[in-house]
């Protein structure tokens, strides 16, 4: 798509109206940076909705698209419009979506208050998509209710989805006590909201108290108690109490955490504007330029001088 007014002009109409097709064609161009995308982005979000965003994360296998699904039964009854997007590993040979969360959660695909996207991760840090940003704001425009972003999983510096979301929810099992070790600093700085899964297994109120126990030193950094739920997804039972407490946060509380978030995105999106243009293969070239007398300090030197 080249930078046509007209034909982004076309897609911003049917995003704001809901059509699903132009929301699947937007995030697809957003997502290859089509020219013209910032402008877009910069037109779409002047009147963006107020939707709730919320990050589900864990360790693979707590059951995340699990507790996903559950909300999304929730919220519908609830009459509520619901944006997923699943974050998924990537192949390390195209860097596609590695899993299929739109295979597990087919039984929304087709329902008219739920779209569902899944998107690779692509090694962006912090588990999630690097352009997902963008494609929030996008679904914020769509009048959607909630947008629900389950990521690749968390660890100490996958944070980035606390800045993101309204609410995050880290979802654990029973058998999570040893992965918390490892992960103990990066949960104490994301989480709103601790889900422990499959609560009927064996040693399931254990490891909620000792959870209590090990997460108190922390509580009192929080602006907000930090509340941690049972719940047993594939029977339903503990999500209507996680609805409810994700509409009790409070959206101010991660203000901060966005702050940093939107200044990260910022310094990313004009480094990328300055170095339109440049590319390995020009680099490549200019260097063998200069063949032996080549002086990697030097050539930066000039470079930066001659590109004031």
């Amino acid at each position: 798509m080249k930078d046509n007014s007209e034909n982004w002009a076309i897609l911003l109409s049917g995003v704001k109206s809901g059509d699903v097709k132009s929301i699947a064609r937007s995030i697809s161009l957003i997502e290859n940076e089509t020219a013209g995308y910032l402008a877009f982005m910069a037109a779409i979000t002047e009147k963006s909705g107020p939707a709730t965003v919320i990050g589900v994360t864990g360790p693979p296998g707590a059951g995340k698209s699990t507790i996903t699904d559950g909300l999304i039964e929730t919220m519908v009854n609830d009459g509520k419009k619901v944006a997923v997007l699943c974050i998924d590993p990537s192949s390390p040979f195209n860097l596609g979506a590695l899993l299929g969360d739109r295979i597990r959660m087919s039984s929304w695909y087709r329902h008219d208050s739920v779209y569902i996207r899944s998107l690779a991760s692509r090694g962006a840090m912090g588990g999630l998509h690097p352009m997902i940003i963008e494609i929030t704001d996008l679904l914020r425009a769509a009048g959607f209710d909630y947008i629900v972003i389950e990521t690749v999983g968390v660890g100490q510096t996958e944070i980035e989805i606390a800045g993101l979301a309204d609410t995050t929810v880290v979802v654990l099992v029973p058998e999570s006590g040893d992965e918390i070790q490892t992960m103990k600093a990066g949960l104490m700085e994301i989480a709103d909201i601790f889900v422990v899964n499959k609560a009927d297994r064996p040693g399931a109120a254990d490891f909620v108290n000792n959870l209590r126990l090990m997460l108190a030193p922390a509580f009192h950094q929080h602006s907000h108690e930090v509340t941690i739920l049972s719940t047993v997804a594939t029977q339903q039972k503990g999500i209507a109490e996680l609805y409810e407490k994700i509409g009790n946060i409070s959206r101010s509380i991660n203000a901060e955490r966005k702050f940093w978030l939107y200044a990260e995105k910022a310094y990313q999106l004009i480094r990328n504007q300055r170095m339109k243009g440049m590319t390995k293969l020009f680099l490549k070239q200019e260097i063998e330029k200069r063949g032996d007398q080549f002086n990697l300090y030097v050539f930066i030197l000039d470079f930066v001088k001659s590109n004031k």
